[in-house]
């Protein structure tokens, strides 16, 4: 089949400013890639006037280029090497259309983010159609690759798009891109889809809701609500939960335990179980396994150092650029030595200059 275009005839382009921020108190600087300061940072950037509505995951191609999917706007965006950002898919409207077509023709319900393969697929959680999209970067086609679009709890040892799920969030690839780690909110389970086998089965969670006891089975444990899930480089696999407040980790001999958090809402820095997160959303991990927290509520950057086991802030609240307030932060992505966030509520895209170890 030859080449489809990627992008529909009548999308332009967009020229974004890129503006830098050095901090005065700490080795990080921050960039915006789309906004800027706002009036209340000593800047005149509004959010209404931002090209993205509500932006909640990003990641990258081998070739650098930044890809981003919406909440609420439903669209699907490319920025370039030289920062000019493309619309390829979604036309802003919910419902679950366009598999086997362009993805200019193609549309969603509440993507919460999204991963880009070494080989050039970009996979995106189709959160309110229950299922994951598949755009072909290199054809320009759209498939659906696990859900069946309907809501429910099913497939399990089976091919994944013959599986089942129910507000399916969030999901991210493995250290080696052979697995998709799938966070199924209302099912309060992690699965996991084998891309080379197609098949989907369970990794974490009974379905239940409870807090789950340190040094049990993950498949055989409860979770409050997870809301997304990442391998570090060990195999270890790190569960957020939202309302649970915590940072969990399934260890590789499929045990659970949690590694960040009280339980209970607020804000602290040190020790991780003694630390605070209030109603996290979203996490990545480095290449030294550090963990970065898009603590939603906080209005925070946060980091879990596995080493010295202590949870620290890296932005907001004070952190990192004391004038920058952050509004429900959502998606956070490393590439390279920066860490790339989704300040969702101000319709921004930044990224912070990573200190080493």
């Amino acid at each position: 089949m030859p080449a489809q275009p990627l992008c529909h005839p009548l999308i332009v382009l967009i020229s974004v400013f890129v503006s830098t921020l050095t901090c005065a108190h700490c080795e990080e600087h921050v960039e915006f890639l789309i906004g800027d300061r706002m009036e209340s940072e000593g800047g005149h950037w509004q959010s209404a006037d931002s090209p993205v509505n509500r932006p909640f995951g990003v990641d990258f191609d081998t070739s650098g280029n930044m890809y981003l999917v919406e909440l609420e706007g439903g669209r699907v965006f490319r920025m370039d090497t030289k920062r000019q950002l493309t619309q390829i898919s979604g036309d802003g409207s919910k419902r679950y259309t366009g598999d086997g077509g362009v993805a200019g023709d193609a549309t969603y319900n509440g993507m919460h983010n999204c991963a880009v393969t070494p080989a050039g697929d970009l996979f995106i959680s189709d959160s309110w159609n229950h299922c994951i999209r598949r755009i072909d970067l290199k054809t320009g086609l759209v498939s659906t690759i696990a859900g069946t679009g309907k809501k429910g709890f099913g497939g399990d040892q089976g091919p994944a798009t013959d599986a089942t799920f129910d507000y399916l969030m969030c999901i991210s690839l493995s250290h080696d891109d052979s697995l998709i780690h799938i966070t199924d909110l209302s099912n309060r389970r992690i699965r996991e889809m084998n891309l080379k086998t197609g098949m989907v089965r369970t990794v974490a969670g009974n379905g239940q809701k409870g807090v789950p006891t340190d040094g049990a089975m993950a498949v055989s444990s409860p979770f409050v609500d997870p809301r997304a899930a990442v391998a570090d480089s060990q195999g270890r696999l790190y569960v957020l939960e939202r309302g649970g407040h915590a940072l969990r980790v399934v260890e590789t001999d499929g045990t659970i335990r949690t590694v960040a958090g009280t339980g209970k809402k607020g804000f602290a820095d040190g020790p991780a179980l003694s630390a605070q997160l209030n109603a996290p959303k979203h996490i990545c991990v480095d290449p030294q396994d550090n963990v970065y927290i898009a603590d939603d509520e906080n209005a925070a950057i946060r980091k879990y150092d596995p080493v010295t086991r202590t949870l620290s802030t890296l932005l907001g609240r004070g952190f990192g650029d004391k004038q920058i307030q952050l509004s429900h932060p959502h998606g956070v992505c490393v590439q390279g030595d920066w860490l790339y966030v989704c300040d969702s509520s101000n319709n921004r895209v930044l990224r912070i200059q990573l200190a080493t170890r």
